[in-house]
């Protein structure tokens, strides 16, 4: 399920204000600028998710066509520090957990804001389907379920912390019961072609007047994103975004 990431980004900004406070010696010519805004991305290499992902060993074990949805907090190392799995289709067990095994130790494309590495949520889909008798594995960076129906190039957008963003992760709300429950929300947002926020509402939340749609939107108040991108291009988007809360 979706994390509480509050602490683990602390540690991270502590991290990154340390490095940029330690005085550094003169070096090569410097590489040329990054982009102005680049949104986390799965990668190519051997290290990356859809590389580790041991599509055989499923189908042995008798995993059947399956589809599960998946966040994870991109360090701007490219690491992964957090993640989470959700929303997985009937019988999805097995793949659900080789998805979060291969998490553990792959290695992602970094976040680009202000031509610096930014942490930032990746939100990410992962099919497998049985074609002729042998896997087929698809990989996808948004979870708006018309664009994964039609296997578009289309990445979500996504919220990332420090620079001008006020998003410092979800925070468990306090809620008028002493059992402590797991929350789910789904939040619309429209968010512009250069990152702003321009709208959000809660379309659901479970279980409800427990204050998890209230958390939800405080989280994501004042929050900055990368914005989505089509084809390779930036883009304006409606999206949904699902967020889960645990004690």
């Amino acid at each position: 399920m979706r994390f509480g990431i509050l602490c683990i980004i602390g540690l991270l900004l502590s991290v990154e204000l340390a490095s940029s406070q330690t005085k550094k010696t003169p070096g090569p010519t410097p590489t040329p600028a990054l982009p102005d805004f680049r949104p986390a991305l799965i990668g190519t290499g051997p290290n990356a998710l859809t590389n580790t992902i041991d599509t055989a060993d499923l189908i042995k074990k008798g995993q059947k066509e399956a589809a599960v949805m998946f966040s994870c907090l991109v360090a701007p190392s490219g690491d992964i520090v957090r993640s989470g799995t959700y929303r997985g289709t009937k019988g999805s067990e097995l793949l659900e957990k080789e998805v979060l095994k291969r998490l553990a130790s792959t290695k992602f494309i970094p976040a680009i804001h202000n031509h610096q590495p930014v942490i930032a949520v990746f939100y990410g889909t992962v099919k497998l389907a049985v074609v002729n008798g042998k896997p087929r594995l698809r990989i996808f960076a948004n979870q708006q379920l018309q664009e994964l129906d039609h296997e578009t190039d289309f990445i979500d957008p996504q919220p990332y912390v420090g620079q001008d963003s006020k998003f410092s992760g979800t925070h468990y709300p306090e809620t008028p019961t002493t059992v402590m429950l797991t929350g789910a929300v789904e939040l619309a947002a429209e968010v512009d072609a250069v990152g702003n926020l321009k709208s959000m509402q809660v379309m659901s939340e479970e279980p409800p007047f427990m204050n998890f749609g209230e958390a939800a939107l405080s989280d994501f108040s004042g929050a900055k994103f990368i914005p989505a991108f089509r084809n390779g291009k930036p883009v304006d988007s409606q999206v949904t975004l699902h967020l889960y809360y645990k004690p």
